[in-house]
């Protein structure tokens, strides 16, 4: 029998998915069920959104008869969903043909604006993972959407600061981050007007990247059709700068970071966050224990010099880009 609940941790004050059916979910080697002709697929589509035949959460849950004194659980309410980015049964985002790239931006934005709807999800969580090394059991590309009945920690813990920035200066902190690193900032790597690409000076993860709006919104359903197209535009580019880094697909997280559902969020400020797990080609950032255990993490490397790098990675992919016939709508950073 499958079980969708949450249970809450009390050292750490945020809630655990507890899903039992995820267990039995395809493995990689199988008939791929995202390729058109599938059963839930059919024909005729460039861009898909599915519900998840293995969800953690359900409109529907079932929780289970365990209980713990010091804890609490409750039924894991909630919406699992499946983006299908390309009826291509490989690629990645800088394959995936541009008018895919906008229509994939839509279908979020559209998706988090219906979700939000119900009053019981209070965050939509849209998010990429890439490359059997982050655990991706289908090659298919493809998203997910989790729509949570609780705000996740790390945003929580973001909204906090984000207040209290505007309540100290009156002002964004994704707003002055931006302004600070500018279209020439010593650690931008491409912008295109409405978004900007930056390696931040607090980086975690070797090769982390952040794409932040220029202007000031709190959710995807929040774009103009000109930001879809640019955001469209930074996808590309961003995921070409990252495979061309070297010279492989490079296997990385790209999450969605936007506001909960809840009144006072005008503070939140939407962005995209990429975690690549190589440190090298032949060396992967293993997140160990001073990480996982106090999430403290340590960057092994000064970030600027990584920099360098992903400017000529990223210059290597526009070309690619070109040479395949899709011109880079803004201006990536000198090396």
């Amino acid at each position: 029998m499958s079980y969708n609940e949450i249970r809450w941790h009390p050292l750490l004050g945020t809630w655990v998915i507890v899903a039992s059916g995820r267990a039995t979910r395809p493995w990689r080697d199988v008939s791929c069920p995202f390729c058109p002709g599938a059963p839930e697929t059919g024909y005729g589509w460039d861009v898909l959104s599915l519900e998840n035949r293995y969800p953690s959460l359900s409109r529907s849950p079932r929780a289970s008869s365990a209980r713990a004194g010091y804890s609490k659980s409750e039924p894991g309410y909630g919406v699992c969903k499946v983006v299908i980015e390309t009826p291509e049964h490989e690629g990645d985002l800088d394959a995936v043909p541009y008018q895919n790239l906008v229509k994939y931006v839509q279908v979020l934005a559209k998706e988090t604006e219906e979700l939000y709807r119900d009053e019981r999800i209070k965050y939509v969580a849209a998010f990429r993972n890439k490359g059997e090394l982050i655990g991706v059991s289908l090659h298919h590309p493809h998203s997910q959407i989790y729509a949570l009945p609780f705000i996740p920690l790390k945003i929580m813990i973001e909204m906090s600061e984000m207040k209290r920035y505007r309540d100290t200066t009156s002002r964004c902190l994704i707003c002055d981050i931006s302004a600070e690193e500018g279209a020439g900032g010593a650690r931008t790597l491409y912008d295109n007007d409405d978004f900007t690409l930056l390696l931040p000076a607090f980086a975690q993860w070797p090769y982390e990247c952040h794409l932040y709006p220029a202007r000031h919104i709190q959710l995807l359903s929040q774009l103009t059709q000109r930001e879809a197209e640019r955001l469209a535009d930074m996808l590309k580019v961003a995921v070409a700068m990252y495979n061309s880094l070297y010279g492989f697909s490079l296997p990385y997280m790209m999450v969605t970071h936007q506001a909960p559902n809840i009144q006072d969020n005008e503070h939140y400020h939407l962005h995209i966050e990429f975690y690549p797990v190589h440190r090298a080609p032949d060396k992967l950032k293993f997140a160990a224990g001073i990480e996982w255990g106090y999430w403290a993490f340590t960057y092994d490397e000064l970030p600027e010099n990584r920099v360098r790098e992903l400017r000529e990675a990223l210059q290597r992919g526009a070309t690619t880009l070109r040479k395949n016939g899709y011109s880079p709508m803004g201006r990536p950073a000198a090396p």
